[in-house]
């Protein structure tokens, strides 16, 4: 019973067909306490009855399971639900169709308890294609740059840091001080910035360089919104989650100032190159005096414009 517990929360919706895959990894880990919270979350697909079948399997195994079942609300509230009942020393939370390598939690743990200043550990992960899942295609850390470091908070700002649901384990003593209600923002999707920004201001992350999970793509994945529309929705959407996080931090005023105006001027500049290539006049003006007014307007912006063929752009850089 000294063994640490390790709580790992799955948010589900209509994942019938692939939550079996993540439960497997879970049950087929080398790590001998675990919590595993599956949050089904509205589904109307056969979700309930594959993950039930599996309850016999987790007895057998010696881990705690719990199932809650909730009308749907998406990633954000589906998370709050786990938080809400978990009770491990540490907490992962991995989407329903991607998969745990067999010794990711042992690894984790293991530094984790010998390095106690640290409230985040984060691996390395395959990204591979659904249906061809043991043909990885890179690494998420590819073209990650800045990864050894351990203060994470203003890459992950700038969306320069590993993002990907599964790789992250946080201690719950020190998550629990940031997040003592067990509550975020019940936005639809983001739940990571929601969960590792506050950690990653005030805790070390230690990174370790070792594929520990699987991300599956899927043709259905949430992330490939293809048109300028659905891109430039994502772009509020995420500007939002972030500062509603950033409202909620504990932090000096100074740096939450800082970091507010990094949200803003990194997603109008967003803006200006999704509605610029999209063709998107009004829109890309917007953007544009959106940068203007936080005094951001950089060299490579005028050049990026300048060169474009479109006519009314001379105009708006005043040429």
């Amino acid at each position: 019973m000294n063994t640490p517990l390790v709580s790992i929360i799955t948010p589900c919706y209509n994942g019938a067909a692939v939550i079996g895959r993540m439960i497997e990894s879970v049950l087929a880990q080398t790590y001998d306490r675990i919590e595993y919270i599956l949050v089904n979350d509205g589904s109307t697909d056969d979700t309930e009855d594959v993950v039930l079948s599996y309850r016999e399997q987790f007895e057998r195994r010696g881990y705690q399971f719990r199932y809650v079942k909730q009308e749907n609300g998406g990633l954000g509230a589906a998370i709050n639900a786990g938080l809400k009942v978990f009770t491990g020393n540490y907490l992962c939370w991995a989407d329903a169709d991607d998969f745990y390598a067999p010794k990711s939690v042992e690894k984790r743990v293991t530094w984790m308890e010998a390095h106690p200043e640290y409230g985040v550990i984060t691996s390395d992960a395959y990204i591979v294609k659904e249906g061809a899942v043991d043909q990885p295609l890179r690494r998420v850390s590819s073209g990650v740059p800045d990864n050894e470091n351990e203060m994470q908070f203003w890459n992950l700002l700038d969306g320069n840091s590993i993002f990907t649901p599964g790789t992250h384990m946080v201690r719950t003593s020190m998550f629990l001080k940031q997040y003592p209600e067990r509550r975020i923002y019940p936005a639809r999707r983001g739940q990571d910035w929601q969960l590792l920004l506050p950690m990653y201001y005030h805790y070390k992350r230690h990174y370790l360089n070792e594929p520990l999970f699987y991300y599956v793509v899927s043709n259905n994945s949430m992330s490939r919104d293809a048109s300028a529309d659905k891109a430039l929705y994502r772009c509020d959407e995420h500007e939002d989650i972030l500062s509603h996080t950033l409202d909620g931090m504990q932090m000096p005023e100074a740096d939450r100032r800082k970091a507010e105006r990094r949200v803003r001027v990194n997603y109008a500049r967003k803006r200006l190159s999704i509605s610029f290539r999209a063709g998107k006049k009004d829109a890309a003006v917007s953007a544009f005096h959106s940068l203007k007014k936080e005094h951001a307007v950089c060299g490579k912006d005028r050049i990026y414009l300048f060169c474009a063929k479109h006519p009314w752009v001379r105009k708006l850089l005043g040429k």
